[in-house]
């Protein structure tokens, strides 16, 4: 796909990137896609109310994308992989057309979206965030991380399956992955790795087995690459291999 023009993805300047935003950088090289990262300055008042920004998201949060090839902007990261999947992955390489597949991959999306980022979220915010400690809260979205290990682990030990929807890698796989990685690295810390292991086998097994992916490793590393990126800065195009 070299003669399209790079797809454009928005981000706040976090330091390392958000998960959301870190999700489409693993389909863009899954599906080897050209891009370019685009940093906003979140701190700044007058980024939320003009453009590119309010061009491209009603919600100014991120991701937001802009193809300049089909003239398409987009906001919100299962929208924007929707999207990344039906134009760039005619063959279904990492999805499912058969049924009852396709409605079961669909049904791993929206537990993602519905489900694990918003608790994470929320557990990053009471423990990371809030002007005050609030314990019960933060137990309470802890208890929601371990359920949600606790639902994928089951269903994987049941079905005696590698991913998600049988025996195929498919987006639903690919859209846990940055907030798998940030249990570890951030929400809760490099210990948590042996209760994981010890009350969630499958879904451990299923996660080091992500790790293994090529475009999650490209991925990461572009993440760790772009840790210090300055909001404004002229962005580098990344091209597929």
């Amino acid at each position: 796909m070299s003669s399209l023009q790079p797809l454009i993805l928005y981000r706040y300047h976090d330091g390392p990137i958000a998960p959301n935003p870190w999700k489409i950088v693993i389909f863009f090289y899954e599906l080897n896609l050209t891009f370019e990262m685009r940093t906003l300055d979140r701190m700044d008042p007058e980024v939320r109310k003009s453009a590119p920004l309010v061009d491209i998201t009603p919600n100014s949060r991120m991701p937001a994308l802009v193809d300049p090839n089909k003239n398409v902007k987009l906001w919100e990261s299962g929208a924007i992989i929707e999207y990344l999947l039906e134009v760039y992955d005619p063959d279904h390489r990492l999805s499912y057309a058969t049924e009852p597949e396709k409605w079961q991959q669909n049904a791993w999306k929206h537990f993602q979206t519905s489900g694990q980022g918003p608790y994470i979220g929320q557990l990053s915010w009471f423990r990371f965030l809030h002007e005050e400690k609030l314990p019960s809260a933060i137990s309470r979205y802890e208890a929601e991380l371990r359920r949600i290990l606790g639902v994928i682990d089951a269903h994987l030990a049941r079905t005696g399956q590698p991913y998600l929807v049988g025996s195929k890698l498919s987006f639903a796989d690919l859209m846990f992955v940055p907030y798998n990685i940030l249990i570890l690295m951030f929400f809760m810390g490099q210990s948590f790795a042996g209760e994981w292991k010890d009350k969630f086998p499958s879904c451990w097994a299923w996660h080091e087995r992500l790790l293994q992916v090529e475009s999650v490793q490209r991925a990461e590393a572009f993440v760790q690459k772009s840790a210090t990126e300055r909001p404004g800065k002229e962005a580098e195009v990344e091209a597929p291999k």
